[in-house]
């Protein structure tokens, strides 16, 4: 499976993501020959345990998320950060969750937008947004290396390509940047051979920054 980089956008502090700054980012994957090859969604949802006895809540995993991946459409992948945990599942779980009725969906985000063909690598840009809401909580991109699927042959490579499109975004001044959180994949039982399951992982670490920039913004709001 071709090695994937999950991306954030940090914004310039006192600033947040918008819609703006998404067509810019767009823009500028087109203007370096990008060839847009269609839309893209990837789905995060945060659990939380259904408890009759709420003494209990705290023998249960506080951030157990669920993540359905465009790539993966028969399967569906659960992360518990805290204990390291990353799990596939078919993506009949949803259903069996449903009617157990042991944890229920607290809120679902939405990453979704255009991806792009560029040489060997394709491109998603995204918006980030809470599902049944047009809010923009913040922007992330997909960089995925199509011929090689081991992170650390790869790595160059990765590397190289981030620092041209850096330097190409940074042309339009824009207020922010994308950052490369890379989560310590061994810590999961994840090992170099890439999978959908680093992806996941790679998801949980961006959406907890998105959170904390959302709520660092509301905080110089306040």
């Amino acid at each position: 499976m071709p090695i994937k980089w999950v991306l954030p956008w940090q914004p310039n502090a006192g600033t947040t993501a918008s819609s703006q700054i998404v067509n810019e980012v767009t823009q500028c994957v087109e203007s370096m020959n990008g060839v847009k090859d269609g839309r893209w969604k990837a789905t995060l949802t945060f659990y939380k345990p259904m408890l009759r006895d709420q003494t209990l809540a705290s023998e249960f995993p506080r951030d157990f998320l669920g993540m359905s991946l465009p790539e993966q459409p028969s399967k569906y992948y659960f992360i518990i950060r805290g204990q390291r945990l990353v799990l596939e599942a078919d993506s009949s779980i949803q259903t069996i969750m449903d009617k157990l009725q042991s944890y229920k969906a607290r809120v679902s985000l939405n990453f979704e937008g255009f991806q792009y063909q560029l040489g060997d690598f394709q491109l998603r840009v995204g918006k980030v947004s809470p599902t049944h809401s047009e809010a923009l909580r913040g922007i992330v991109m997909e960089v995925e290396y199509l011929p090689i699927s081991s992170m650390e042959k790869s790595r160059q490579m990765m590397e190289e390509f981030l620092d041209i499109w850096q330097d190409a975004l940074s042309k339009r001044s824009l207020p922010g940047h994308f950052v490369h959180l890379e989560p310590n994949f061994a810590d999961f039982g994840l090992g170099d051979l890439y999978t959908s399951q680093h992806t996941a992982v790679q998801y949980a670490t961006v959406v907890a920054q998105v959170i904390s920039t959302v709520q660092a913004g509301q905080a110089v709001r306040n």
